[in-house]
């Protein structure tokens, strides 16, 4: 029983990360024409990494609009964007990464795929897990900000030179429906093809590599995990510290003694293999 339980946790998460992605990437004529949607709703964020560039996406992605807006000779702070990660940092932290995010679905079906040996961690994953935040102040924020041309314009770094999310669900599609643009790649379009590739056999082996150590959005909302609503708790008096949390945890954290980890995606799949019932969801008359 407890396994069809388990089972039954986990399809729900995945059908919600399907259902989501399917959604928010819901124009479909995009794929077949290779053209970007540019309706009213780009206008707004969706909380995952969810490239503008996508013939299918319905919205903007936060850290490309990010980068937009502090790259422009106009506008350098934009209360919008700003507010929208503080909105679903609060809410919900990490929960987007591990139920929202489109790339982060594209991860989680490449770990199903067998393997010889599967890793938790890549090697010096204690030093390589900053690197996240390293991204995401130089290639998000500084560099839109002041590494600009002669006009004071800015350009997207971290969208330009690293996502594998933009090469995946824009470039890739793009490239393919247009003759033109196929004529036109060049190093750059190698580059993040590169990049791709590495973190999708990564993945095979690896949970979760981008999240862990590159992404600059989930390196955001993990700020917000100890604040945040959405949030886990452990009752001492019924923890045992067998870790057993720890050893289901594919983020690799001591959950017993952080539970609210900026690491944590929020999957629960500590909390379904706790033997005692010590961890749990925050509740709503909780201080």
């Amino acid at each position: 029983m407890v396994k069809v339980i388990k089972k039954t946790r986990d399809r729900t998460r995945l059908w919600v990360q399907i259902v989501f992605t399917a959604v928010t990437n819901g124009y479909l004529i995009g794929f077949v024409q290779g053209k970007i949607y540019t309706g009213p709703t780009k206008n707004f964020c969706v909380p995952g990494l969810n490239c503008y560039s996508c013939p299918g996406a319905l919205g903007s992605c936060p850290i490309g609009s990010l980068q937009a807006v502090l790259g422009s000779r106009d506008y350098k702070f934009s209360f919008y964007v700003i507010g929208f990660l503080l909105l679903f940092g609060s809410l919900l932290g990490r929960f987007v990464c591990g139920w929202l995010c489109p790339f982060g679905l594209v991860q989680d079906l490449f770990y199903k795929i067998p393997f010889v040996k599967k890793m938790k961690n890549l090697p010096g994953h204690n030093v390589l897990k900053w690197l996240k935040y390293v991204i995401l102040l130089v290639f998000v924020i500084l560099l839109p900000l002041f590494a600009v041309d002669m006009f004071g314009q800015g350009k997207p770094w971290f969208c330009e030179y690293i996502c594998p999310s933009g090469t995946l669900a824009g470039g890739i599609p793009l490239v393919l429906a247009s003759e033109p643009l196929r004529q036109t790649i060049g190093f750059l379009y190698a580059w993040k093809m590169a990049i791709l590739i590495i973190l999708v056999l990564l993945s095979v082996m690896v949970y979760r590599p981008f999240c862990k150590y590159l992404c600059p959005l989930g390196a955001a909302y993990g700020l917000f995990n100890p604040i945040a609503f959405q949030r886990f708790e452990v009752e001492t008096a019924k923890c045992v510290k067998c870790g057993k949390c720890q050893d289901a945890c594919k983020m690799d954290i001591n959950v017993w003694e952080n539970p609210n980890s900026p690491e944590c995606i929020r999957c629960g799949d500590c909390i379904k293999n706790c033997p005692t019932g010590a961890l749990r969801k925050r509740r709503k008359n909780d201080k």
